[in-house]
């Protein structure tokens, strides 16, 4: 069973669009996470979610983001091995600073019952 990756903060940026390869495209994007100690995270959208990030997000808004936690190895021409790592963000929800609205219609109702 694996746990579900997911981070919430503040988008601090967000790339371009960059088409990698003939089928291979990413949008590149910054969260400022919340807590006592936020971090900048460099996440990456891919192929079709690569557009959406600009065209449902923009700079500034909360969002909580679903990801997979990527990595891998690579040796070098000097035989130096090196580890890669990416966060492939593949949800991206904005948080809605939401307040309950209670008409005075049904507070009446609550207390008529």
């Amino acid at each position: 069973m694996s746990k579900e990756n997911f981070e919430v903060g503040t988008i601090k940026s967000i790339g371009e669009v960059k088409q990698i390869t003939d089928s291979f495209k990413k949008c590149e994007f910054v969260l400022v996470t919340d807590g006592k100690y936020p971090q900048t995270l460099l996440f990456q959208s891919t192929q079709d979610n690569a557009e959406n990030v600009s065209k449902y997000n923009k700079v500034g808004d909360k969002v909580k983001v679903n990801f997979n936690a990527r990595g891998r190895e690579w040796t070098n021409p000097q035989g130096e091995v090196k580890i890669f790592n990416s966060f492939d963000a593949w949800r991206i929800e904005k948080i809605e600073n939401v307040t309950a609205k209670i008409e005075k219609d049904d507070f009446d109702d609550i207390f008529d019952n």
